[in-house]
């Protein structure tokens, strides 16, 4: 059933031969016991093309369904077996990078045959239809043919530098954010307005100067601390700034809304044995990561 599968999927049999590592006339013998055994012809063969017939289309779907079901049974009862191949992954700016960068390491020292091809946006990515393996997510992710499994929450936190605040003062309330230069990652806050959590669980909505911004957080992080504005930082890509003093958190008595975080992953019946190991895997590291720097 492998081999028909990557027949199927590579158009020719020598080229599944060359996937797979064995002879072209091996896969054309698997191939003929298979039809022999199933009792009827699933590919249509002449010098130039291959085709699927009727019975071979529907066999090749069922197919695939029953390997991608055996893969994750594997990949369930032993994470440690090697993997191999190739994984894309998408994954937004900052909890990306800062985030789930370390898991793709230990990933990676696992099983070091594992190639591991990241792309970082802060679009969600369905990973059925968009090219990648896995994708992880902040905010809602929306509806589509994927599993969305939740992993936690990312804090933002309004922050700025000592040295802007000593030439500017210090907002005390929400209402003097207006009166400060605010930066931003594009897409946030195109309102101009910052909404904030009171220790009360109200919602105040802040009016803002935007004066700055960029569609990466590295821009902003610059911007930050060299003290030209104040902004809102994810709390991965700033806690060691605000430990260190670098950068100071603002208004104490209220909270920026934070960000829920997603594995998003195919169904159980499109998913190969590594991806589905690797899904095993991220759920895990990723939750850890997460509830590490919550705090």
């Amino acid at each position: 059933m492998r081999i028909y599968v990557r027949v199927v999927e590579r158009g020719s049999m020598s080229a599944a031969a060359r996937d797979i590592g064995i002879g072209q006339p091996a896969v054309s013998e698997r191939i003929e016991r298979l039809e022999a055994h199933l009792g009827t012809r699933l590919l249509r063969r002449n010098t130039r093309r291959m085709s699927l017939t009727d019975s071979g289309a529907l066999f090749y779907e069922r197919s695939k369904v029953a390997i991608s079901a055996a893969d994750l049974a594997l990949a369930v009862v032993d994470e440690r077996a090697e993997l191999k191949g190739l994984i894309r992954i998408a994954a937004p700016y900052g909890a990306g990078e800062e985030v789930l960068m370390p898991a793709l390491l230990r990933l990676r020292a696992n099983h070091p045959d594992l190639n591991i091809e990241l792309v970082l946006n802060d679009r969600v990515v369905d990973p059925v239809t968009e090219g990648v393996d896995i994708s992880f997510r902040l905010g809602d992710p929306g509806e589509g043919n994927f599993v969305a499994h939740p992993l936690g929450e990312v804090r933002r936190m309004l922050v700025a530098s000592p040295e802007y605040l000593a030439r500017n003062g210090t907002p005390a309330s929400p209402d003097d954010l207006i009166h400060h230069a605010f930066a931003r990652v594009s897409g946030l806050f195109n309102d101009s307005r910052l909404p904030l959590i009171s220790q009360h669980n109200q919602i105040v909505s802040a009016r803002l100067n935007v004066v700055f911004s960029a569609n990466h957080w590295r821009p902003l992080y610059s911007m930050l601390r060299v003290g030209e504005s104040i902004g809102v930082l994810q709390y991965p890509v700033c806690h060691h700034a605000l430990k260190n003093g670098l950068l100071v958190a603002l208004l104490p008595d209220y909270t920026v809304p934070s960000f829920s975080a997603y594995l998003l992953y195919p169904p159980i019946n499109k998913a190969s044995r590594e991806v589905s190991a690797c899904v095993i895997f991220l759920k895990r590291a990723l939750a850890e990561t997460l509830q590490e720097v919550v705090v």
